[in-house]
């Protein structure tokens, strides 16, 4: 095999000039938000936010329209040559409600980074632009040597499973986890070799200041602004552990993997400021994306072992994923709208 199958085959899985395309297209989106709708600094409201993750939202059911009636699947990541467009948008819509579903707690985390160094809301929208734009280019990297990896073997997805069994029963007894952003090795790395102001100047992550050592030489100063933007990335990757395994055993198709993760990204802007103020109402969740993550490597071993292999157990056809993860999220979601029903969002600053 040579360098360029592997490549085209394992690692892209589509043609070249899809994944530009579809570079093009998320490109196009970015700049109508930051050039157009958001070409200013300043404090998105709730309903704007609502807006703007609803019109992401379309575009994302769009885009699965046009996976069952345009899109041509290759038969090598699906179960059977049957109604491949069929298994293909079931798969897709399956990741992306995942995917969606894990960003809660990004919410959680990234206003916990805005609030440690102080970030103005007016200034919190230009720092997750360039942070999902990291996130575009991570993803890409993960997905792309993860299909690379499960598709030329096929034994990892059995270490998927058992990671995700782990993770969902570790969300599940483990406990709130405490997130101390002083204490990050990468944030003690970044402030030992870079100078850092002490205060946010505009919306700048680098600004010219006078050399510390008094002589008046203007250099380039990093700016707090700056250090949240590396962290919002960190916490991306962190999170990357977790869904990119969770979305491969959905489906090994790498194009269905990436567009679905990078959908439910470019709506994770606007759910953080739609939802920021009442994170808490959403406490229950975890546990049913818990039981989701248990659920989805339990199924790689019914798939994979029990029926491909050991042929014990008839196949698990990709819509009773769909439904059950629906069922979980759903029913988790609205037991947390139930039970938190009487609390109101703190007031913000």
């Amino acid at each position: 095999m040579d360098a360029l199958h592997f490549f085209t085959v394992y690692y892209a899985g589509q043609p070249i000039w899809m994944w530009l395309a579809f570079f093009a297209f998320i490109g196009f989106l970015l700049w109508i938000d930051l050039g157009v709708v958001n070409n200013k600094d300043g404090v998105i409201s709730a309903s704007k936010s609502a807006k703007m993750w609803a019109s992401f939202a379309t575009l994302a059911i769009a885009f699965g329209a046009y996976v069952y009636f345009i899109y041509v699947p290759d038969a090598i990541y699906y179960n059977s040559s049957d109604n491949l467009n069929q298994q293909a948008v079931i798969q897709y819509f399956t990741g992306y409600l995942l995917e969606t579903a894990l960003a809660f707690d990004n919410i959680f985390v990234i206003g916990m980074i805005f609030t440690f160094f102080a970030v103005p809301r007016e200034y919190q929208h230009r720092v997750l632009f360039w942070g999902i734009i990291g996130a575009i280019v991570f993803r890409a990297i993960f997905i792309g040597l993860g299909s690379a990896v499960v598709n030329q073997f096929t034994w990892v997805l059995y270490i998927f499973a058992a990671f995700l069994i782990f993770t969902g029963w570790k969300m599940l007894f483990g406990g709130e986890h405490e997130v101390k952003l002083e204490d990050n090795p990468v944030l003690k790395f970044v402030k030992k070799r870079m100078r850092v102001t002490e205060t946010i100047d505009n919306h700048n992550f680098f600004v010219k200041a006078p050399h510390p050592d008094g002589s008046g030489k203007l250099v380039v100063w990093a700016t707090p602004l700056f250090l949240a933007l590396i962290m919002v990335e960190v916490v991306d990757i962190v999170f990357a552990v977790d869904s990119v395994p969770a979305i491969f055993a959905v489906t090994r198709d790498p194009f269905i993997v990436y567009t679905s993760n990078i959908f439910a990204i470019l709506g994770l802007r606007s759910m953080y400021f739609m939802l920021a103020e009442a994170v808490e109402r959403f406490k229950y969740l975890k546990y049913g994306l818990s039981l989701v993550l248990v659920l989805i490597g339990c199924k790689i071993i019914w798939n994979f072992g029990l029926s491909k292999e050991l042929k014990l157990v008839p196949y698990m056809e990709p819509h009773w994923s769909l439904l059950a993860t629906l069922t979980l999220l759903g029913g988790a979601i609205g037991f947390s709208l139930w039970k938190t029903r009487s609390k109101s969002p703190a007031p913000r600053d």
